[in-house]
């Protein structure tokens, strides 16, 4: 859990971006990413001698073969999110195993001419300032129907789940990590990290569950833990 921001104000102008279709990343969750593209392994070298923040996007569209486009002028989402590398391990193969901690969301604004491998925009973060307030909008959240949706959801895919960790979890980091790990589509994910408050947040992830409870039959075998 990241405290060292006290102001959007502390974060840098500009940040690097990596664009990823069907990934999200919301405040003080955390997002797990193999990195084997060698101009995101680059970034990853450039961050970690510098401020350690990374911007996660989605682009508008598939991505292409790697779910990131190879275009320098590839559409961006109008929101993202970003994160401080906080984990980082270098395997023999050249790839690299990391972990983002969510901060706070974003707008790109300008993009920078850079020589680097990787997308540079300059950040607006103002609009999501609320995102530093650890816990914010819980009060708000109707977490008893939020669990019992999970339930539900999880019986129909013949999931299992860890509830005592879950009891045990707080609601915004149970909200944005049910976020992150859903099965939705990448327009639904970005719908969930757009949701102007947790409590709306909250409210669609359950809205999407029963949706998705309404389609058919779920794929069985999962387990959330």
């Amino acid at each position: 859990m990241l405290t060292r921001y006290a102001s959007v104000t502390e974060l840098p102008a500009a940040i690097p971006v990596f664009p990823l279709a069907g990934a999200i990343l919301l405040p003080r969750a955390e997002l797990p990413l193999n990195i084997f593209e060698p101009r995101y392994l680059k970034m990853i070298d450039d961050v970690i001698r510098n401020q350690r923040i990374i911007g996660i996007i989605q682009p508008v569209g598939d991505g292409g073969t790697t779910g990131s486009p190879q275009s320098r002028t590839a559409e961006i989402a109008a929101v993202g999110c970003a994160g401080r590398l906080t984990s980082f391990q270098e395997l023999p193969d050249g790839r690299m195993l990391i972990v983002l901690t969510g901060i706070v969301r974003f707008r790109p604004a300008a993009e920078l001419a850079a020589t680097t491998p990787y997308r540079i925009f300059s950040a607006d973060y103002a609009p999501f300032a609320d995102d530093l307030k650890r816990g914010e909008g819980e009060d708000e959240v109707d977490r008893e129907r939020l669990i019992e949706t999970l339930r539900r959801f999880l019986g129909r895919r013949q999931a299992t789940a860890d509830w005592k960790r879950i009891a045990e979890t707080p609601t915004e980091q149970l909200v944005n990590w049910l976020s992150l790990a859903s099965p939705f589509d990448a327009q639904e994910k970005q719908a969930l990290l757009e949701a102007p408050t947790l409590a709306a947040r909250a409210e669609m992830l359950m809205s999407l569950a029963e949706m998705d409870a309404a389609s058919g039959p779920g794929n069985p075998g999962n387990r959330l833990q």
